[in-house]
């Protein structure tokens, strides 16, 4: 199957909580259901290799915080990319108070918080689906709730893009952008063949000559992007011999 297709269930985004031998725990699900109404039942599914899953396990207790749209991504790493077994995730964080059951709850980045009481666990093999009691619940803000959905599009960072391969011709400076120049390149500004072209890092722009003058404008050719400086544009673009009416002044 596509695994791609579960991408379209619809996720909320919760801080699962725990506390076992005074130490606090907790880590990020994205499934926590209300399962009966009387007495109010809610289930929370959660990964066998967390520790807040083995810590849930040996105590029988667990609170539930809904993250809301304003939650950084911060909170997302602190509670979700490493493990409480390396590290204190709580240390620091201060958007937190003790429930009546002496768990930990968010009081920021949330809207609402449940704590349970374990009274049924279904071993699902990569998981196990605990269904708590709730034994306290309240609303705490208005703020809508984060979905998986909002996370991927609003919060998490994106992928920086991949930067082209750019190739700088050395009689005239003008730049190739592509992984390889096709054998049969000629040079628009030059003629001059593949053989004229070497590889170049940075950014096409930082290729580019830049010819420096007294004046502080700068001006850039809208044909091949020479830059030049000055207080008018020159009078010909040494590249692609373009007029000073095909310069643009650089704001």
């Amino acid at each position: 199957m596509d695994p791609k297709a579960l991408y379209n269930i619809t996720y909320g985004l919760y801080l699962l909580s725990a506390r076992e031998n005074g130490k606090d725990n907790g880590c990020i699900i994205n499934t926590a259901v209300q399962i009966a109404e009387n007495p109010v039942r809610i289930g929370v599914s959660v990964n066998k290799r967390n520790l807040t899953h083995d810590m849930v396990l040996r105590t029988g207790c667990f609170n539930v915080s809904t993250l809301c749209t304003d939650a950084p991504f911060d909170v997302f790493k602190r509670f979700g990319m490493q493990s409480g077994r390396d590290a204190d995730k709580f240390s620091g964080f201060d958007s937190v108070q003790r429930a009546e059951n002496g768990l930990l709850r968010l009081t920021e980045y949330t809207n609402a918080y449940f704590a349970a009481k374990v009274v049924s666990a279904v071993d699902l093999g990569t998981h196990t689906f605990f269904i708590g009691e709730v034994t306290e619940g309240e609303v705490l803000s208005q703020k809508a709730p984060c979905t998986y959905g909002y996370y991927q599009s609003h919060i998490k960072p994106k992928p920086a893009p991949a930067k082209k391969k750019a190739w700088v011709c050395e009689v005239c400076g003008y730049v190739y952008e592509g992984d390889e120049v096709p054998e049969d390149y000629v040079c628009p500004l030059c003629n001059h063949g593949k053989e004229a072209f070497r590889p170049v890092d940075g950014s096409v722009q930082s290729v580019l000559p830049v010819e420096k003058a007294s004046g502080k404008r700068r001006w850039k050719c809208t044909v091949c992007g020479y830059e030049a400086e000055g207080e008018s544009p020159p009078d010909e673009c040494p590249l692609c011999h373009q007029g000073a009416d095909r310069f643009e002044e650089v704001k």
